[in-house]
């Protein structure tokens, strides 16, 4: 494998990083009864990661770490957690090493459990999940009509398929995906934190902000966390970037308006773009009520989330809405979600072998 090898500095401070979330994760999760292990960097191809008992080492890949998101480095070490779990804590080794009791620890940590460097779409091989995000797609295409009543009605269309879809399989869905979104080396805006709580309340997935580390940059950033089931990420991260495009539009389109005053106003604006598009989709899901269609939350993700995240800090932002924040609202209830949405997750693609 080419890549870029990380110099002796940068190496050792990702080392000290590693050993950060080890101990993160280890209180959070294991209630500190693992013992700290070995961290190792191996040149080895054959996998992404491994669990060596009789040295008591987790060996990472060190071109996997080098070139892949925090994301996916720690989907590995966690893994590799679980495994020193089951051999040194709970002391089972007359299992396979993906077996029966390795799967349950990860399951109620909100660990990866599959042999993949990074949490696999859970509903791979599910046609009727493809087929209705393809029905989706579709509707969504329909609403770049230029003509805004089709416009509309597809969306709405949209948004019932998306709402019914949810509701008929929350009973029964059992895997998710985790997916980080933004850029980890820049600071976060009013923008963005609009935007995911537009994703929380309308379209189906958790979102928490999470630190990481960019190897290559030798820097901590902090990036969004969404995780729910392969169509609703996929969903969410095109509403993601589809509404920081769109505000940004508007605000170029629009920054003559009388109720800006100045380039400082930007960010106002832009946040009520978002703010108004939340307020579309509340009246949209309010007349959907009428037709019986009310979501009442997933119960497992909300356990898987938990188990991600088992000390969650909620906190409370208020911003103040000036004449600039109002003209975005405005600009924002007439928006209509219409670009086709596909599939460009940050984790997909990379090696995806990994051994316990």
């Amino acid at each position: 494998m080419q890549y870029e090898a990380l110099s002796a500095d940068l190496e050792r401070a990702l080392v000290r990083q590693l050993a950060v979330r080890y101990a993160e994760v280890n209180e959070d999760r294991f209630r500190s009864r693992l013992k700290r292990p070995l961290l190792a960097f191996s040149d080895a191809t054959a996998h992404l990661g491994r669990w060596i008992s009789s040295t008591r080492t987790i060996e990472l890949s060190r071109a996997f770490v080098s070139t892949r998101p925090w994301l996916e480095v720690t989907s590995v070490l966690e893994h590799e957690m679980a495994h020193q779990f089951v051999d040194e804590v709970l002391g089972i080794r007359d299992e396979s090493a993906h077996g029966d009791t390795f799967r349950r620890v990860c399951a109620e940590r909100g660990i990866d459990a599959r042999a993949a460097g990074a949490p696999l779409p859970s509903t791979e091989g599910d046609t009727d999940a493809a087929r209705t995000l393809d029905r989706i797609r579709k509707l969504l295409a329909l609403a770049a009509s230029s003509n805004q009543h089709e416009a509309e009605i597809a969306m709405r269309r949209a948004h019932e398929l998306m709402l019914r879809h949810n509701i008929e399989h929350v009973a029964y869905e059992s895997g998710y995906e985790v997916r980080h979104l933004g850029d980890p080396l820049r600071r976060g805006n009013r923008v963005e934190t609009e935007v995911m709580l537009l994703l929380g309340e309308y379209f189906f997935v958790k979102v928490i902000r999470v630190p990481v580390y960019v190897a290559h940059a030798g820097r901590a950033g902090n990036v969004y966390e969404i995780a729910g089931t392969r169509p609703n990420v996929e969903m969410a991260e095109h509403v993601y970037h589809f509404m920081l495009a769109t505000a940004e539009r508007l605000w170029s389109e629009n920054r003559h308006d009388a109720r800006v005053r100045n380039g400082r106003d930007r960010l106002a604006y832009q946040a009520g773009v978002v703010r108004g598009f939340r307020d579309k989709l509340g009246a949209e899901r309010k007349d959907l009520r009428g037709t019986g269609l009310v979501w009442l939350g997933d119960g497992n993700l909300e356990q898987f989330y938990r188990a991600r995240h088992p000390r969650i800090v909620t906190r409370r932002s208020y911003v103040r809405t000036g004449g600039a924040h109002a003209a975005g609202r405005e600009a924002g209830r007439t928006v209509v979600l219409h670009k086709p949405v596909t599939s460009t997750g940050s984790s997909g693609g990379g090696p995806r072998l990994l051994r316990g």
